[in-house]
């Protein structure tokens, strides 16, 4: 490892837990990250100076004033850019060992190609068609899915790993296929720090994966409320009946 780089990844690289081979890894790793919002920002910027060494960004959406409460990887000086050419050189900015990628547009022909070629995906949408797109995906190319989600005081995270055979998927938590969209916080807030912490950790999970150490999120559910600042785990079990993840219908059985 040249000195330079290990001089920036020195604090990774003294934890056990990473090491040099570990920070190795995540130097060849590529992460889809699918929104470059209130999620998005503090995913992207830990990733990025954490050595993710291809971070791959989609959003289609611009830079407004109203961004900027907690979108913190844009500026004023954004206002009107595409959020993914913002992220980008604030990126660059912070990281320029790495590569980023801006797709400035959803991903619909080819989103099985980009789940495809990352290591990781880290939803960090704002709607369930698209949660629900990127799950699918997830599991039909067996990459591992980084959800979280935060509105008013409250944020979750959780992991959706197909690699895992006793990890549930995103549609097992929620089964309404309607494409309902919640409560938008444009509608009813959302604190802005709680992005950061909900995103950090995002970060977080998917570092280890990549990494290889500790327990992931599969199976779990992890929910903050930060008006109380108390943390709920759930289990997640598998749904047998799941139309994603669930076993495929029974065939004839010979006799």
């Amino acid at each position: 490892m040249e000195p330079r780089i290990a001089e920036r990844y020195g604090r990774h690289i003294l934890l056990r837990e990473i090491g040099e081979v570990g920070q190795e890894r995540l130097s060849a790793a590529r992460v889809l990250i699918v929104g470059l919002g209130g999620l998005g920002s503090p995913v992207a910027m830990y990733l990025a100076a954490s050595g993710i060494g291809h971070l791959v960004l989609s959003d289609y959406d611009h830079v407004e004033l109203s961004n900027l409460q907690r979108q913190i990887v844009h500026g004023s000086r954004d206002i009107g850019r595409n959020k993914v050419d913002s992220a980008r050189d604030t990126l660059l900015a912070l990281n320029p060992e790495i590569e980023v990628t801006a797709l400035d547009r959803a991903l619909d022909d080819d989103l099985d190609a980009q789940v495809a070629a990352a290591d990781a995906v880290v939803d960090a949408t704002d709607n369930f068609e698209s949660r629900f797109a990127l799950n699918a995906a997830c599991r039909r190319q067996r990459t591992p899915l980084v959800s979280g989600a935060a509105i008013r005081m409250e944020g979750q995270i959780a992991v959706f790993d197909p690699n895992d055979p006793k990890s549930p998927c995103y549609r097992c938590l929620y089964r309404d296929d309607g494409g309902a969209e919640g409560e938008p916080c444009a509608l009813v807030g959302v604190l802005a720090p709680l992005l950061g912490i909900i995103g950090s950790v995002q970060a977080t999970e998917t570092i280890k994966l990549i990494a290889g150490f500790g327990t992931s999120l599969a199976g779990r559910l992890i929910v903050l409320d930060a008006a109380l600042m108390e943390w709920r785990e759930l289990r997640l079990p598998r749904d047998p009946a799941c139309p994603v993840c669930g076993p495929p219908s029974p065939t004839s059985i010979e006799s």
